[in-house]
């Protein structure tokens, strides 16, 4: 069922945050098709605009330089009623986090190391922003609180499809914005 309205500020984006292999890119081309929203792969929009993909762009610039360029594309984000998918180091950017939550919604898909290690398979594959000797639990462990910190909504997506998720998503809006808690229902 296509919602006929965002339940939610026109305008407002809604900014999907969380570790890699949570499902964000995935979902979120899901759920902007459903709220006729546009959608924004922020991964993409700074490979297309480095031409590199992003281990290259760790690789040749560093944790530092990767975290800057980082950040300088993600707060050029506008709020256009965007589903925006971000990379899972978003969360070490404070001035990035302000930016994405004035631009409309955070909503945090959480899932478990356990399936996170199901989902991700090689951290440098994937291009991963960590230290040379530092594990995927390590990665969790400093991330999860930032997550938690920075988000509006949080979706347990470990043992959901992404379909199943872009609903659970759709009806953690829904909830907000009517001031209505029926997730535990």
């Amino acid at each position: 069922m296509k919602l006929t309205s965002p339940p939610f500020d026109t305008g407002s984006n809604i900014n999907l945050i969380g570790m890699p292999g949570a499902g964000k890119s995935t979902v979120g081309v899901i759920l902007a098709k459903h709220l006729g929203f546009d959608f924004l792969d922020t991964d993409l929009l700074i490979q297309n605009g480095e031409g590199l993909r992003l281990a290259q762009i760790i690789e040749k610039q560093g944790i530092g330089g990767f975290r800057a360029v980082e950040e300088s594309y993600l707060l050029t984000v506008p709020r256009r009623s965007m589903v925006v998918a971000t990379g899972g180091s978003v969360v070490y950017s404070e001035k990035v986090m302000r930016h994405l939550k004035s631009t409309g919604l955070v909503v945090f898909l959480d899932i478990t190391v356990k399936a996170l290690r199901r989902r991700v398979g090689s951290l440098d594959a994937r291009g991963v922003l960590r230290a040379p000797d530092q594990t995927l639990d390590m990665i969790f462990d400093e991330r999860h609180p930032l997550y938690q910190k920075y988000a509006d909504l949080v979706i347990q997506a470990s043992e959901l499809t992404p379909a199943e998720t872009m609903v659970q998503v759709r009806m953690a809006l829904r909830d907000k914005m009517t001031g209505l808690d029926l997730t535990d229902r």
